[in-house]
């Protein structure tokens, strides 16, 4: 839950935990700076790379985060698993968008790359207004399309254990230090 890198963050860090961890229960892997996010998009050992940019929207994040864990139950997967925060991790999140520049900046959104080459992206409006269930088939086509990796990432039991925050972003606090 550390911010230390970048510009100081919108909201508050321990508000935004909850959905910071709904992520990373399911085996997502945080990118906090640039050269996180360089490292690793521009990997070239020929395997799938998603990024999820993760917002404090309750209409879109609160259905696209459990809609990722759901199309990560499915036996093909992308090979690594990656999320910045939007508002959190600033710069992280404005270079993950320098490398989905022909599409204007969105968040929630899912990239996925290979190679350091974007090959699919799902921009806020084709996750907002979606339920948890559209987002993961959506999601899952592509998987099955463009991915190798062995799914799922976890168990159905670990993944039942997950509570999923569905609030207003309006609603959580702004940083204050």
């Amino acid at each position: 839950m550390s911010n230390t890198y970048s510009r100081p963050p919108i909201y508050d860090q321990e508000a935004v935990q909850p959905m910071r961890d709904e992520l990373l229960a399911v085996g997502f892997e945080e990118l906090y700076t640039p050269e996180d996010v360089d490292n690793a998009i521009n990997s070239n050992a020929d395997k799938t790379v998603l990024v999820f940019i993760n917002s404090v929207c309750g209409c879109a994040a609160g259905s696209a985060r459990p809609g990722i864990s759901l199309a990560l139950q499915n036996n093909i997967i992308p090979d690594k698993l990656y999320t910045s925060f939007a508002g959190q991790e600033r710069d992280a999140v404005d270079r993950i968008r320098e490398h989905v520049k022909v599409f204007p900046p969105s968040s929630p959104s899912i990239a996925l790359f290979k190679n350091g080459e974007l090959i699919h992206f799902f921009p806020r409006y084709s996750i907002e207004g979606y339920t948890a269930e559209e987002i993961a088939d959506n999601v899952k086509g592509v998987f099955n399309e463009k991915c190798s990796g062995k799914g799922p990432s976890v168990t159905p039991e670990q993944l039942s254990e997950i509570f999923y925050a569905k609030q207003c972003g309006s609603k959580i606090p702004l940083f204050k230090g």
